[in-house]
């Protein structure tokens, strides 16, 4: 923390906040059906994780998820207005209300979207690194995993091409504990998941603590620096959702009740970084404040802008298709 400046720190906060208000006030649009769909995943608990990560890219460098994508679109600079039109399957979404929650991306970002098929967007990755080393751009790849996808051959395809052709990929693990309602002790036979790199001669970026922004600054930071000039790396960041796998799981809260309650109170990301701007800077409540209150507002007007925004027509619904 010594190494970073404060201005840095508190673009993380404000980033964390505002991914974490943005996820709130999806919950609640979705129970009022204004988010419609049959799923939302939502990324509360994970901010650290992605914030941290995206936070060692260029603008150039490319990022690429799955279904829990809407804090990793923010993270990468998305604005929240057309993110939340997207949400609600409006004209004004980042996918012209195509594609819903699921589904979000961004062309100027290099964002390549969140993606629903378990696993489907790995093969995915690994060819934007293909093209990134054909044509030696030096980009690099983030490719975010859930730890319930490790076990897909979408995932060991993946990983395996990329180190054969030593590609710019930095491969993350978001291990969160149980995949989808399965815990994962229950599901693989090798606990520590970074350990898989072993399996196709790729380096091992290890274990980092996913609710601390700083720590996983760090340890990307390396890896990103590692991939664009020899290959891939395999990080596992340990974090935890604080919903279930997607809204409709209305018995997560219930079945960890005990676990839930010592990640949110002792290992929450945004008080975790919170507590230590207070102790190295003094008097820097009042700014943490303002931070909050324009991330609250930044939320509303995206809030409103969703609901004020068109359905999309037949025409948009024909266009852009091949047949």
């Amino acid at each position: 923390m010594a190494t970073l400046k404060k201005e840095t720190l508190l673009e993380w906060y404000r980033q964390m906040v505002l991914i974490r208000l943005f996820e709130t006030r999806c919950d609640e649009l979705y129970r009022e059906k204004k988010i419609t769909g049959v799923y939302l995943h939502l990324y509360s608990g994970h901010e650290a994780v992605g914030v941290g990560a995206l936070s060692a890219l260029k603008p150039s460098d490319h990022v690429i998820t799955a279904y829990r994508d809407h804090g990793i679109a923010i993270a990468r600079g998305v604005d929240p207005k057309p993110i939340m039109a997207e949400m609600m399957g409006k004209k004004t979404g980042t996918s012209g209300g195509k594609g819903g929650s699921m589904h979000i991306a961004s062309r100027e970002h290099n964002f390549w979207g969140g993606y629903a098929i378990v696993g489907g967007h790995l093969p995915l990755a690994t060819g934007i690194g293909l093209a990134c080393r054909y044509n030696e751009t030096d980009e690099v790849v983030i490719s975010f995993i859930g730890d319930g996808a490790t076990n897909n051959g979408y995932f060991h395809e993946s990983l395996n091409m990329s180190q054969i052709w030593d590609l710019p990929v930095v491969w993350i693990i978001e291990n969160n504990l149980v995949g989808m309602g399965t815990r994962i002790e229950d599901s693989s036979g090798q606990v520590e998941l970074h350990k898989r790199s072993v399996a196709y001669g790729m380096k091992d970026g290890g274990r980092v603590d996913g609710q601390d922004v700083i720590a996983v600054n760090k340890v990307v930071s390396e890896a990103v620096e590692y991939a664009r000039k020899s290959g891939p790396v395999l990080i596992e960041a340990m974090t935890y959702r604080y919903k279930g796998h997607g809204v409709s799981d209305k018995s997560f809260d219930k079945r960890l009740a005990d676990e839930l309650k010592e990640w949110t109170e002792n290992k929450d990301p945004i008080q975790l970084l919170k507590r230590s701007l207070v102790e190295k800077y003094k008097g820097i409540q009042k700014e943490l404040d303002a931070i909050d209150k324009t991330a609250a507002a930044q939320v509303d007007e995206a809030t409103q802008y969703g609901l004020e925004s068109p359905a999309p027509t037949y025409e948009d619904l024909i266009s852009n298709v091949y047949v």
